[in-house]
């Protein structure tokens, strides 16, 4: 689990094939003394598991899925990249809750300066745009934001001058492919209410479910409404 609060850059130093999946080999300047083989480490949004660790950097394991689910297919050696390491719960919640598993990808249609913001503009498909809202959380890259405008086809966020310089945000240019994870809670809760939930599923107050899913006629039998 992550928290969208990016803690360094990394660069790509090697990219090796492992069948459909990929080793990464990664540069950064993270104190990594507390990270253990086999922790998760974000790496642009994505949670991965290190495999190797040294002085000044790790590698990680990508199952072919996290390849065809995010832009590291097209990654090359010297890019730059977000890193978070896995959340602990005694520290603050700065950003949101995410889990480091990519929805999809969008692609950035404009950048523009707008006062100390830039106003970044991203295309995504509608499977993706059904789980944002306005004023919603939305993690690019790992970056934790806030969703300014959305539509069926795109969405909108401001970038102020900090996370700028201290992530890839700030590289970034009209017609770059970014990793999308959309807000978790957001995502259950359209379950639930679009019916996708098992007669067999146990909801709240021991509310079982069905195809028909949540209803306000089901919730008011039951004494929530």
């Amino acid at each position: 689990m992550f928290t969208g609060i990016i803690e360094s850059f990394g660069t790509i130093k090697q990219i090796r094939s492992s069948g459909e999946g990929r080793v990464l080999h990664i540069g950064c300047d993270l104190d990594l003394t507390e990270t253990r083989v086999g922790d998760s480490i974000a790496v642009n949004g994505a949670c991965l598991t290190a495999v190797s660790l040294g002085k000044n950097g790790f590698s990680v394991d990508m199952a072919p899925e996290t390849v065809d689910r995010t832009t590291f297919k097209n990654l090359k050696p010297g890019a730059r990249v977000n890193i978070e390491r896995a959340l602990q719960l005694s520290g603050r919640i700065d950003g949101h809750l995410v889990s480091g598993h990519i929805d999809g990808t969008g692609i950035i249609s404009s950048i523009i300066r707008k006062s100390n913001a830039v106003i970044i503009v991203v295309e995504i498909g509608q499977s993706l745009a059904l789980d944002m809202i306005e004023k919603g959380s939305i993690a690019i890259d790992g970056i934790s934001l806030t969703i300014n405008r959305c539509s069926d086809k795109d969405f909108e966020v401001s970038i102020i001058p900090h996370t700028a310089d201290i992530t890839t945000i700030g590289l970034k240019k009209a017609g770059d492919q970014v990793n999308i994870e959309t807000d978790m809670i957001g995502k259950y809760v359209k379950k639930l209410l679009m019916g996708n939930v098992s007669k067999n599923d146990a909801l709240p107050g021991g509310i079982s479910g069905g195809k028909k899913g949540v209803s306000l006629e089901l919730l008011a039998k039951n004494g929530f409404l």
